[in-house]
């Protein structure tokens, strides 16, 4: 009995070890599943919770815009980044060579991470017992730089390899790489190899020598510290370790690193880079408006869309126009802080050449150039008298319109002095106040309105007055409006929109926009003609006389008064034309007040814009042209003629001939033989006119006999029909 005892409960001990040992075989079999299931997982996550981290969109790099004129030249870059991309098939092999040997030597082996330089740099970590060697790949560096922030925590550690797992499945070994050498930063604001290339070195990247690409290379571990600029012995000594990896790496022999290392750093700063071009910021700041408001471009696209965008400003014009908006004495404040804007266009097509926005400009300051202001007299050409002119059948220059004080108009002149009847001609060469109020009132506030409306000078609803013909508006005009308006005078009645940007191509090269010219005929080319040769007088001998132009110049002034300070202007203009460029000048203050006004008028913005012109054409070699050219389908605008006071008249007598006393009358007339004297004699109740001549300066009158009988000659204008002051009388006996 105790053996069969026994026996069970060795059968029983044995059963339950057999139970245990099961037991343990099936946990240890869950725990190497549930082990195998984290990895699977871990390593699925891996792979593809890239997607997760990476953001396609981060892909596309920011790129430099650039600002350049017609010939090509870059006149400023737009950026957030400064950054000019190249693709790999541009990069010597020496110079991507020269990034993997230095950043990632493995490049071409590894899937993204490399486990083998993650544990020689550990290892390295624990001998220095500090971290001595970093372990990223170049794909996981690129990874962090497009994906990520810098923290240093295990999440980032792990979101990196996920991105960089990612990259190496989306993107072959070149296209990573070129990703990497256009991202990297380089320091002084530069990032991408090509942009590098330009401004250390004046070359593209595929001019690039070995030691240069060395160069650059080694800027990867401290671009500040290792700046050739600022520290070029540390760039030196980082250089040759460069070439040094490049030797172990098999990417060059012994020999050429030994030359590469002797070499200098050959730095040679691109002229781009050495410094800002202040005078074309007013000019740019008006292109990236442009940008915006019609092809719906933003400012930040610009600063990351790597566009190529070409404008119409002549460097030299822009420059000259900048260099003379720093010149005090044309600046009539009566404290600091006076300003002024400047516009050219081409009379042709409305192209703006050039553009001064502001004394001391930046781009995003308030831009002049297009702020609205009084326009003064400068608005009567195009509110009045360019309107009227249209009314062939009513007026032309020469039609005899009043110049005197009208109490119902509470206008006067600025001069105080009124000739009661004047032409057109003389009204817009006087300017003279009254005149074109009054012609305002004729032709209608309404027919005005139609006619600034197709100037693209639409008005305020509040603008309903005659102070319009004096341009005294509600909320005003702007240089560039008033420079494209008259454009309609210079070019034979037809106005083009002002532009600045010809065109705009996007990063790939595609041309986005072209700009096309669209002109509209506001005037005839009669009334242009017209209007060009009173406005040539105006800048001859009336209100714009002011400064010196050797060549034809048209134009008008324009000065408001101070609202504050007797005697003092708010705002100063002139708006003129030359037979290639239309110009508009203005000067005042942003903020009129009591303690800031103009101590000068009109006279300044006058003088300026000449002396801009005469420098502009003396240096550019005579290139504008001379003088007006009349269309053949023009009728001539003849000179307006001026009446002569008649003196030293002179009556004598002879005989003989049918008529036995014959009268001679002899004066002092004018060397315009245009000019009709007329004859009178004084009669009871209307005098009689007895005859007249032309460009002559004597008259006989027959049959006088002995009768005690009075003469007189008036002067008479037979363009306008109208008289002027007659002479003294005389008598024969």
């Amino acid at each position: 009995m105790r053996t069969e005892r026994r026996n069970e409960k060795r059968k029983d001990r044995r059963k339950n070890q057999k139970n245990v040992f099961r037991q343990k075989i099936k946990w240890l079999g869950i725990a190497v599943a549930a082990v195998f299931v984290f990895l699977l997982s871990g390593y699925g996550l891996l792979i593809l919770g890239g997607k997760m981290v990476a953001d396609e969109d981060d892909l596309q790099l920011d790129l430099t815009t650039t600002v350049r004129t017609e010939d090509g030249e870059v006149v400023k870059t737009l950026y957030n980044e400064n950054r000019e991309y190249v693709s790999v098939d541009h990069i010597p092999d020496h110079v991507l060579q020269a990034f993997v040997a230095v950043e990632d030597r493995r490049f071409y082996e590894h899937q993204g991470i490399d486990l083998q330089s993650i544990g020689r740099a550990v290892y390295r970590d624990i001998l220095a017992r500090s971290k001595v060697e970093g372990g990223s790949t170049i794909t996981q560096q690129l990874s962090k730089n497009l994906f990520l922030t810098n923290d240093k925590s295990w999440t980032r550690k792990i979101k990196e390899s996920m991105a960089s797992l990612y990259l190496e499945r989306r993107l072959s070994k070149d296209e990573i790489l070129e990703l990497y050498v256009n991202q990297v930063y380089f320091g002084e604001g530069v990032y991408g190899v090509q942009k590098a290339s330009q401004y250390f070195f004046s070359k593209d990247v595929d001019d690039l020598t070995i030691s240069e690409g060395a160069l650059l290379a080694g800027l990867m571990k401290a671009p500040n510290g290792y700046s050739p600029l600022n520290h070029p012995e540390k760039a030196a000594e980082r250089r040759n370790v460069v070439l040094q990896t490049m030797e172990s790496a098999g990417f060059i022999d012994e020999e050429t690193k030994v030359l590469e290392q002797e070499k200098d750093l050959g730095i040679n700063l691109s002229k781009e880079e050495r410094g800002t071009n202040p005078w074309v910021d007013s000019y740019v700041d008006i292109a990236i408006k442009e940008a915006a408001e019609k092809h719906d471009l933003s400012f930040a696209d610009l600063q990351s869309g790597g566009y190529e965008i070409t404008v119409y400003m002549n460097d030299d014009f822009q420059q000259i126009a900048y260099q003379n908006f720093k010149e005090d004495a044309f600046f009539p404040g009566n404290t600091e802080g006076t300003e002024g804007a400047f516009v050219m266009l081409d009379k042709d097509n409305g192209h703006l050449v050039s553009a001064v926005g502001g004394r001391n400009f930046s781009i995003g300051d308030l831009n002049r150039t297009n702020v609205q202001r009084q326009p003064g007299s400068t608005f009567k050409p195009v509110a009045v008298y360019g309107p009227a002119l249209m009314k062939e059948d009513k007026y032309n220059p020469f039609t005899i319109i009043p110049d005197q004080y009208m109490e119902e108009y509470e206008v006067k002149n600025v001069s105080g002095e009124y000739k009661n009847n004047i032409t057109i001609y003389q009204a817009i060469v006087e300017s003279t106040n009254t005149s074109a109020v009054w012609l305002l009132d004729q032709i209608g506030i309404d027919y005005s309105k139609s006619y600034l409306n197709k100037l693209d000078l639409p008005l305020d609803e509040k603008d309903k007055g005659t102070s319009i013909a004096l341009g005294g508006l509600e909320k005003g005009v702007t240089p560039l409006q008033m420079a494209q308006s008259y454009q309609a005078f210079a070019n034979n009645g037809s106005m083009s929109e002002a532009t600045a940007i010809a065109e705009i191509k996007d990063r790939n090269g595609e041309v986005i926009y072209q700009s096309e010219t669209s002109n509209k005929e506001i005037f005839t080319p009669q009334v242009a003609w017209d209007m060009t040769e009173m406005l040539k007088e105006t800048v001859r001998s009336g209100t714009a006389s002011s400064g010196y132009y050797a060549k034809e110049l048209a134009g008008k002034t324009g000065t408001t008064q101070h609202t504050y300070v007797d005697g003092a202007s708010k705002d100063a203009w002139f708006v003129g034309y030359t037979p290639d460029y239309v110009t508009a000048m203005w000067m005042g203050y942003d903020k009129s007040d009591e303690e800031h006004y103009l101590t000068g008028g009109s006279a300044y913005p006058t003088s300026l814009t000449k002396k801009i012109l005469t420098e502009i054409d003396n240096q550019t070699g005579s290139a504008f042209t001379a003088s007006f050219s009349r269309p053949d389908d023009v009728e001539p605008l003849p000179d307006p003629i001026d009446l002569p006071v008649i003196e030293n008249v002179d009556a004598s007598y002879t005989f003989g001939g049918m008529a036995l006393v014959k009268g001679k009358l002899t004066w002092n007339g004018s060397t315009d033989d245009r000019i009709v004297y007329r004859i009178y004699k004084e009669e009871e109740g209307t005098d009689e006119l007895v005859g007249e001549v032309e460009g002559e300066t004597e008259f006989i009158i027959d049959d006088i006999w002995f009768r005690n009988e009075y003469y007189y000659v008036v002067p008479f204008d037979p363009i306008t029909n109208m008289e002027g002051t007659h002479s003294e009388s005389v008598s024969f006996f």
